[in-house]
């Protein structure tokens, strides 16, 4: 029965390191569990065995299946089906000098919740509001050009 306690411990305190670097990065707690299992299992087989040998095979044995498993895990999960490799190269509001000057006029595309989208010289901009939320489809002004930030308010009818 001893044996059988030191392959669990061992093979969850692996399963659980493999867990902490691939897939609950950041904690260590898991990892630290997984450890400490993986310890108690090698100590385990040292004092429950008449002969030593058995322990340092035990332990050989845990260190080369944690380095293959981690090497595996590696490899498969970091492969293109379970990592994402796409590269967003988008940058807001690029656009030539004078395109868009303070004072120009446009329409928003959807609702400014402080920021969204409008159409300002036939351009369509990542735009923001000073402080209010705008409705779709409302007139508005440039009423301010921070670098690419483009803020702007409702305009009013009088």
């Amino acid at each position: 029965m001893d044996i059988y306690l030191v392959i669990a411990l061992i093979v969850l305190g692996v399963l659980l390191v493999v867990l902490e670097i691939l897939v609950v990065p950041g904690t260590t707690v898991i990892g630290i569990i997984g450890g400490i299992l993986m310890g108690v299992g090698v100590i385990l087989a040292y004092s429950t065995q008449e002969d030593a040998m058995i322990g340092h095979y035990t332990l050989a044995g845990t260190s080369v299946a944690t380095v293959i498993l981690l090497y595996w895990a590696y490899k498969v999960l970091r492969s293109k089906k379970y990592s994402l490799y796409d590269v967003i190269d988008g940058q807001v509001n690029v656009l030539e000098p004078g395109t868009v000057k303070v004072g120009d006029e446009g329409i928003t595309l959807g609702y400014l919740r402080l920021g969204g989208k409008a159409n300002i010289n036939g351009h369509r901009l990542e735009v923001f509001s000073q402080s209010e939320m705008i409705p779709a489809d409302t007139r508005i002004e440039v009423i301010k050009i921070d670098g690419n930030k483009i803020i702007v308010k409702p305009l009013t009818t009088t």
